[in-house]
């Protein structure tokens, strides 16, 4: 049997194979078969080369010929049966409203830090930040803790080693900015902080705190009274009640603790507030000048106020939230209510 015979029984039975596809699925079977890379026509081409010459060039127009027939055969039943696939009545009622993806929100601690942020940013305070791995320098001497203070023990302070630490508090910001800045500054440093309490409802290893910080020549503790007097109503309410009761912390002087009034029992006193009428939420005071010199400004031309308030315990008080590790949990049910 001649080569081009040979061709023309392959061009007639591809010719006769393409009028029984009667579904996509065999257009593309179709397809393989003749054209794909171990297809009959492809195979044919690629033994072009064995052919002689006076034999070759009939061949050649022979392949070229049938396979752009078929690939042209191929394309309109594949655009028929995408045709009839649009015409073909829908099954499905297109007005239904989608599924909706599932939205993302900010965490309880989270819009409590941004909430608290948003009140101190209108007083004027600048937001800033600081590493959590810190040195005993800055989170210990810098602020006036002494070398024989309980909380710089090993069981009171997170240890990496002989150098270096996980920051107990975030007053380690105000010492770096006050060592890269000259007053005024007015600042609040939110952040993670790091104490290895025992975990209870009230209590974590790991919690968050906003401290805040007020340098300049004429800062008195009544302006300390008043920023977080409206600190507070603007948090919790204008009918709020306060106090400040006298407190100790080595790196300011005189130092206070600030409660507020009970707003669940209003003060007649119930479990969230011990039957006191009152409920502690920071701790604050003059800054040391002890802390002042070692940041380099001169006691006797600046004066200042700091104050620190824990993050949970403020989102517990706002939202009712009764044990503090829910914050940690990660549990969905929990963190969609907010």
């Amino acid at each position: 049997m001649s080569h081009v015979q040979d061709l023309s029984e392959l061009a007639q039975e591809a010719r006769a194979a393409l009028q029984g596809l009667t579904a996509e699925e065999a257009v593309e079977a179709f397809r393989v078969r003749y054209l794909g890379r171990k297809g009959l026509v492809t195979q044919r081409l690629k033994e072009l080369g064995a052919l002689p010459e006076e034999k070759r060039r009939e061949a050649g127009r022979l392949l070229n010929v049938l396979k752009q027939e078929l690939e042209e055969a191929i394309r309109k039943r594949q655009g028929d049966f995408r045709q009839g696939r649009a015409e073909r009545p829908v099954s499905m009622d297109l007005t239904l409203p989608g599924i909706l993806p599932a939205r993302g929100r900010l965490h309880p601690l989270t819009q409590t830090i941004r909430r608290l942020e948003g009140i101190f940013i209108s007083l004027g305070f600048e937001v800033v930040s600081g590493p959590e791995i810190e040195t005993e320098y800055y989170n210990f001497e810098a602020l006036n803790i002494p070398l024989d203070h309980p909380s710089r023990e090993a069981f009171d302070t997170f240890y990496l080693d002989e150098k270096y630490l996980l920051r107990s508090q975030t007053s380690t910001v105000q010492i770096r900015v006050m060592e890269s800045r000259k007053p005024p500054l007015a600042i609040v440093a939110p952040g993670r902080v790091f104490r290895p309490d025992a975990t209870d409802a009230t209590h974590s290893f790991m919690f968050h705190q906003v401290e805040g910080l007020l340098v300049g020549e004429r800062i008195t503790f009544a302006d300390l009274k008043g920023t977080l007097e409206l600190f507070c109503r603007r948090l919790f309410g204008p009918r709020l009640k306060f106090r400040f009761r006298p407190s100790f912390f080595p790196f300011t002087e005189p130092s206070a603790e600030v409660d507020i009034s009970c707003f669940s029992c209003r003060q007649k006193g119930c479990r969230v507030c011990s039957g006191t009428g009152w409920l502690e939420i920071l701790g604050a005071g003059m800054v040391d000048p002890n802390v002042f010199e070692a940041v380099g400004y001169d006691p006797e031309g600046v004066q200042g106020f700091a104050f620190g308030v824990g993050v949970e315990r403020l989102a517990m008080l706002l939202y009712g939230v009764e044990d503090i590790r829910l914050f940690f949990e990660n549990d969905l049910r929990f963190l969609r209510q907010f």
